[in-house]
């Protein structure tokens, strides 16, 4: 669709000068050709004596300017109603100089009408990126955009667009997560080039920092030479860089780039595993340095590589921001990994896995007052101003763009403590899941309760226990604290997750299990999920589907399963979410691609969940 050109751009004669030294060029390449060595010394003495017919010296002409490489495409991001972020990469082989470039948008392909254009430079202190603010254009409007150096080369040319007028209808956009290079093939991002989504939402993990180590996460099956370079983890501003760069050479990210702009946030990833404020499980200060100074090199490098508005120049680490969709929805791009982020209760080594914090977090004080009130996932500052985003929008939807699973992923205990024992004896994992299973579907079906059931069925007896708690589990009482503004506001809350590497619609419920949203968490672009843990047929009874043999289509999406709050799980594929949203509904497919190993692939919908708008809130969802 997008073809790349080059061409070199003869010098311009103008330039009254630049004739006038043409023409006495001309003159003297006749003179050498035709003349002996005398006569032209002669000639051109009496030429440099005279000053020539028009009395001016040679002016020698410029070099000729070197072309430059636009070898990682174009994008754009962070589309606004009048605006939006143009960026690109350009470099001439073997040189450190600057690249001077003509930006142009144009309302057609052959930039016959162009409607902007400006220049701007791509220089090594940016490693060669170039990202320009375009604003003045049209809300709701499709552009396309190029750029161009001094020697006339010319990038691929991209297609963007504003965000709606106030009267749009109707909103489509593709959701990413976890693009993990060295585990396979980004086929989710050619299959949403090729769809009709017209914005992209990347909720992070876009690069991962693990070398090419075999050990490393996701080296075990590397399909067609997806070697992560530099082989080490990433520390430096060179190495993150050329993490970025390696990503960027695919071909089906830089097409997705090139055909719709891009919003996004990070995660984890794109500084090292499991990061929050002061750490990561992935950073070793003895041989990586200090932990602040990785964060800010990672962020800076972000900054450069990727098509984002920097919300604060001060201060990199800050780029939670919205988007207003018209009057369809308001989009809240949240950061809860690396801007107010505590560290995780699983991440002090405890035997139990941090559970036993989590559980005394959670345990009210003799005032009242549970410990785990002063942990945070975000800042203050930026759980105020998500709040007071949600409460001051029209829109008819809130949605959240989120790193992690902000559903209560709360599973029975008596089915954590037999898969922690699955080692040993593993018949008991499916037994335990049979038993509960069997319990739920009794129930549902009105029929009386075995006192073991009622047990298996008793939150007192058999708690729910988090399986993550890098994930919003792990800060529950904040958690609580946004989940009961957004229900006082009145609002209809969506949100949009990823991290998990699986499938998942939720509902949104509070600690008392009060209804007050829903959740869409996309699948990986490429990352493992489940399955890789040897999981992969859990999805069934985790969202009750296995049921569908004793109750029918009863079953789908009943939270029957595992998981009260899950209507939805699949934990063996890969792909991305579509999304359309108007004011009537928001309708979410689940896309996901045959395979990431192999370079060929087909796309299919595994599931197509709608939830519908009512006067005082949602409808329930409706599965197909």
């Amino acid at each position: 669709m997008f073809k790349k050109t080059g061409r070199t751009v003869p010098p311009s004669l103008t330039d009254p000068r630049e004739a006038i030294n043409s023409r006495r060029r001309d003159f003297l390449d006749f003179l050498v050709k035709s003349s002996s060595s005398a006569a032209l010394l002669a000639v051109t003495g009496s030429l440099a004596a005279c000053g020539g017919s028009d009395d001016e010296p040679i002016v020698p002409a410029p070099p000729a300017p070197l072309p430059s490489v636009f070898a990682f495409g174009v994008a754009s991001g962070d589309p606004l109603a009048d605006r939006v972020i143009l960026w690109t990469h350009a470099k001439i082989p073997a040189s450190t100089a600057d690249v001077s470039l003509t930006w142009q948008v144009a309302t057609d392909a052959a930039f016959a009408t162009i409607v902007r254009s400006g220049n701007l430079l791509a220089t090594e202190a940016a490693s060669f990126t170039a990202k320009v603010d375009v604003t003045g254009l049209t809300a709701g409007a499709s552009y396309f955009y190029r750029f161009r150096d001094a020697a006339g080369v010319i990038s691929t040319v991209g297609s963007t667009r504003t965000l709606p007028a106030a009267t749009a209808t109707s909103v489509k956009f593709a959701v990413f997560s976890c693009a993990l290079y060295s585990e396979g093939y980004f086929h989710a991002y050619d299959a949403a080039a090729k769809s009709d989504a017209q914005y992209a939402i990347h909720l992070g993990d876009y690069i991962y920092e693990y070398g090419s180590d075999p050990g490393k996460f996701g080296n075990a099956s590397i399909p067609g030479g997806r070697v992560a370079s530099p082989a080490n983890d990433i520390v430096t501003a060179n190495d993150y860089r050329t993490r970025h760069a390696l990503y960027k050479s695919d071909l089906n990210l830089q097409a997705l780039h090139a055909k719709m702009p891009w919003i996004t946030v990070w995660d984890d990833h794109e500084f090292a595993n499991n990061a929050y404020v002061g750490g990561a499980e992935n950073h070793n200060t003895a041989t990586q340095g200090d932990w602040a100074s990785r964060k800010a090199i990672a962020a800076r490098v972000y900054h450069e590589w990727m098509p984002i508005r920097t919300p604060d120049a001060a201060n990199l680490l800050k780029i939670y921001r919205s988007f207003e969709f018209g009057s369809i929805f308001s989009l809240h791009m949240v950061d809860t990994r690396i801007e107010g982020r505590d560290r995780q209760y699983d991440s002090f080594g405890d035997a139990d896995g941090g559970v036993g914090r989590y559980i005394a977090g959670l345990t009210p004080n003799a005032a009242g007052v549970r410990p785990d009130a002063s942990r945070r996932m975000m800042s203050a500052e930026q759980q105020a101003w998500l709040t007071g985003g949600m409460g001051g929008s029209k829109a008819t939807w809130q949605i959240v763009g989120n790193q992690d699973i902000m559903a209560r992923m709360w599973f029975p205990a008596s089915v954590l403590q037999a898969q922690a024992a699955g080692a040993t004896n593993p018949a008991g994992v499916s037994s335990a899941i049979s038993a509960y299973l069997t319990a739920k579907a009794t129930r549902a079906a009105r029929q009386p309760l075995t006192t073991t059931q009622s047990a298996l069925l008793n939150p007192a007896t058999n708690p729910g226990v988090p399986y993550n708690l890098d994930a919003w589990d792990g800060y529950p009482i904040q958690r609580e604290a946004i989940l009961q503004t957004a229900r006082a506001q009145g609002k209809r809350l969506v949100t949009l997750s990823g991290d998990s590497h699986n499938g998942w619609f939720t509902q949104l419920t509070t600690l008392a299990g009060e209804k007050v949203g829903v959740e869409f968490a996309a699948t990986s672009v490429s990352a493992p999920g489940f399955e890789a843990a040897g999981l992969g047929s859990l999805a069934s009874s985790i969202d009750g589907s296995a049921l569908v043999p004793q109750l029918g289509s009863a079953a789908i999406g009943a939270g029957l399963g595992l998981n009260d709050d899950v209507g939805y799980c699949d934990t063996t594929q890969r792909g991305y979410l579509l999304m359309t949203a108007s004011a009537a509904s928001i309708k979410g497919e689940y896309v996901y691609v045959s395979s990431v190993k192999l370079p060929a692939y087909t796309a299919k919908v595994g599931r197509t969940i709608t939830v519908a708008a009512t006067a005082t809130g949602t409808a329930a969802p409706v599965f197909a």
